[in-house]
This record gives C-alpha cells, sequence and structure tokens, in this order.
C-alpha cells in the first residue's frame, strides 16, 4: 500500500487505472489479433498527460515529475503491461534524452509530438554482441559525408522500432577511441532510407508492441540530428539509461501487484480438503513474502522518483530500485505460477503473461547481475555511483 504520497499523485493513479480499465484493457486482445499497432490508444495516452509528466508545460507536458512517472508506469503494467513499454519510449528515454541533451530547436521540433503520442518513438543503443555494453560491443559506425552521416551496423532489441517516428540511436563516429568515440543522433526512419527493422517473436509476449531486430545500410542522418558533439554519447546513453530504470523499476512493481492480487483472488477461491488453499501456511509463506517484497520494491522506486523530484544524483537509488524491483517481480511470477499450479500454464489465466513480461524487464536497462556489480562496487568503494554530473534539465 503507498502512503504519504501527494494527493496529486495519488489522483493521477486514479486517473491511469481508469483510462487502462476503459481504453486499453477492453481493446487490446482486438489489435493483437489484427497485428495492428495501437496509435490511437498511445495518441489517447498521450493526450491524457501520462508521457508528459516529466516535462513542462510549454512543451506539452504537465510538469507532474519523476514520482508520477514512476506512479502510472507502475498501474499501466499492473492492469495492461504491453504498454509498458510506452512509458519508455514516449516519456522517458526517448524523448527525455532530446529535452536533457538536445539543441532548443531538436527540444521544439521532436519532444511535444513525442509525449503527445503523435508520433511513435524508440531508443536504439543495444547490439546482438554485448546488449548495452556500449563502451566495449558498439559496432555500429556513422561516418561524416558533408552535411550528413550514413550508418551502417545494427541494433538488438529495439522496442517500437517497426512504427517508429522519431528515435534516440548510438552510432561511433570514431572507431578508434573506445566509449569516447561514441556518438548520438536524432533519427527519422520513415524520412530517410537505409533503416529497416524486423519484429522478433517472442511467446507470450505483445505482437504488435514488440522489440526489434534493426538493419542499418547506409542510413541517412542530417548533422543537425546529432545530440551534442561527436564523442559525447555514452554519457548520454548512461543519463538516459538511469531515467529508464525509473520506469523499468515501476513497471516490475506493477507486475508484481498484478501477480501478488491474482494470487490472492485465486487463494481464496481455488479449495482442497475443503477449505480454500489460502488457509494453508504453504501459501501463506508465499503471499507474505510477496507482499513484504513488493512494498519494499515500491518504496525503492518511490524513493528514486522523488530525488529526481529534488534534482538529486540519484544513480545509487536507480540502480537498488531496478534490482529489488526485478528480483520482487520474478519471486511474484515464481510463487503465483506454485499457487496457480497447472492453472499457471493455462491461458485462461494471466500467469504466463505475467512471467514472460517479468523476465523481459529483467535484462532491460540492466541486467540483475549489471545491478550487482554496480552496487557492490559503490558499496565497495571502488566506484561511486553517484560519481556522475546530474543531467536533469527539468529541475535544474
Amino acid at each position: 500500500m503507498n502512503f504519504d504520497l501527494p494527493h496529486e499523485i495519488q489522483s493521477i493513479i486514479e486517473t491511469t487505472r481508469h483510462f487502462a480499465k476503459v481504453e486499453i484493457v477492453p481493446k487490446i486482445n482486438a489489435f493483437e489479433d489484427s497485428r495492428e499497432f495501437p496509435y490511437t490508444l498511445i495518441q489517447k495516452m498521450g493526450e491524457a498527460g501520462f508521457f508528459g509528466a516529466a516535462f513542462p508545460e510549454e512543451l506539452g507536458g504537465t510538469n507532474a515529475g519523476f514520482l508520477a512517472i514512476a506512479a502510472i508506469s507502475e498501474e499501466l503494467s499492473r492492469l495492461s503491461p504491453e504498454f509498458g513499454y510506452a512509458m519508455n519510449m514516449q516519456a522517458m528515454t526517448c524523448p527525455f534524452t532530446i529535452y536533457n541533451w538536445g539543441t532548443e530547436e531538436q527540444i521544439s521540433r521532436y519532444v511535444p509530438d513525442l509525449i503527445s503520442g503523435k508520433k511513435i518513438g524508440m531508443f536504439a543503443l543495444s547490439e546482438s554482441g554485448g546488449g548495452s555494453d556500449a563502451a566495449g560491443a558498439m559496432q555500429t559506425k556513422a561516418m561524416r559525408d558533408g552535411d550528413v552521416y550514413r550508418l551502417n551496423g545494427s541494433k538488438q532489441w529495439i522496442t517500437f522500432a517497426d512504427v517508429c517516428d522519431t528515435g534516440i540511436l548510438f552510432a561511433k563516429t570514431d572507431s578508434s577511441a573506445g566509449y569516447r568515440g561514441i556518438t548520438a543522433f536524432i533519427v527519422e526512419p520513415k524520412i530517410y532510407q537505409g533503416f529497416t527493422a524486423k519484429p522478433i517473436s517472442m511467446s507470450g509476449l505483445s505482437n504488435v508492441l514488440c522489440s526489434n531486430s534493426v538493419y542499418l545500410d547506409d542510413f541517412v542522418v542530417p548533422v543537425k540530428n546529432r545530440i551534442g558533439n561527436e564523442g559525447e554519447g555514452f554519457k548520454i546513453a548512461m543519463n538516459a539509461l538511469e531515467y529508464g530504470r525509473l520506469t523499468v523499476s515501476a513497471r516490475s512493481v506493477g507486475l508484481a501487484q498484478a501477480c501478488f492480487e491474482h494470487s490472492i483472488s485465486y487463494a481464496n477461491e481455488r479449495i482442497i480438503r475443503g477449505k480454500p488453499i489460502g488457509h494453508y501456511q504453504m501459501i501463506q509463506h508465499l503471499i507474505a513474502d510477496m507482499a513484504v517484497n513488493i512494498d519494499a520494491a515500491r518504496l525503492l522506486v518511490e524513493r528514486t522518483g522523488s530525488f529526481m523530484d529534488q534534482g538529486k544524483k540519484s544513480s545509487r537509488a536507480t540502480s537498488r530500485a531496478k534490482y529489488v524491483a526485478v528480483n520482487a517481480a520474478k519471486h511474484a511470477a515464481a510463487s503465483a505460477a506454485e499457487i496457480f499450479a497447472g492453472y499457471a500454464l493455462a491461458d485462461e489465466y494471466p500467469i504466463k503473461k505475467f512471467t514472460a513480461y517479468v523476465n523481459m524487464l529483467a535484462v532491460g536497462e540492466g541486467t540483475p547481475n549489471v545491478q550487482r556489480v554496480l552496487i557492490a562496487e559503490d558499496a565497495l568503494g571502488i566506484k561511486d555511483a553517484n560519481r556522475h554530473p546530474i543531467r536533469n534539465r527539468l529541475r535544474k
């Protein structure tokens, strides 16, 4: 249970819940059956202000802040985890990177359409050889050719790439400089040739709100679409992932809460030897652990959102929140599977679906093992997790 949240955040949660129940849950299956991307629902989410919480009003945002972003992300994922993706692509990693690092012209040109849902965003960092290891594994190259760059290479696990209008993409402008050779670009796949995206088939996940393999063949990006200077891409990417971890952590809590609620309902209804299975201690142990794990994860996520709203350094908080939230979601999904037993595999119940999304979120914005390393190195004094300067334009 949330406590001590501002009244406006509680109102945002209630608005999100109502929207999801009325606009998303009854309609998503039709889009899945037709394999049609739900543009209308994304735009309605934008019009409702879900994507603009971390943006000022002059750009079409609500200036509600990062705690609001966390609350929206959790509630959406609790009720319809497919749409949790949109909170990264339309509210954080794509538009907020432009807002945080772009020029005034880039911000005014791209951000309002992304947070309103009129344009679809993406964030293309990962590659097949090394996930998010931009420092060591990036192979995609960008060569300057007059007023444009020509990009060649590939990206992997890029959400919404098949429908993207405006995206952030990272490539090496200097292959010999390691992470110092990475540059960030604003890309427009529907305008310039050389960009191909192919959806990745993943059982249990959405067929239309999905991740993709991306192939770049002399893909053109105007020089004016570069974000920052050549070689600044790595710090831009690391900063972007920090905000992405907020939404991924909150989405994990939402999935854990969904598993918890369905488990309680089933445990009160399923009768074994004359009484509900919730009366048996083995089931009670699972429920109790789920309850406290979710509370702990939610508090860490809310702390992270609060830090961001105050303009405090939050790298340490985001790593810990992400690690605990994913573990809470994994435990909740596994516990739900035990409680539902064979019915956890049946399409009649959503446990299989929740488990698939938990597994997906576990690797997003850094796997649990990556977070462990970051947390341990910070605690041991090897690398200060909060060593990077704050980059939060909303809270200057």
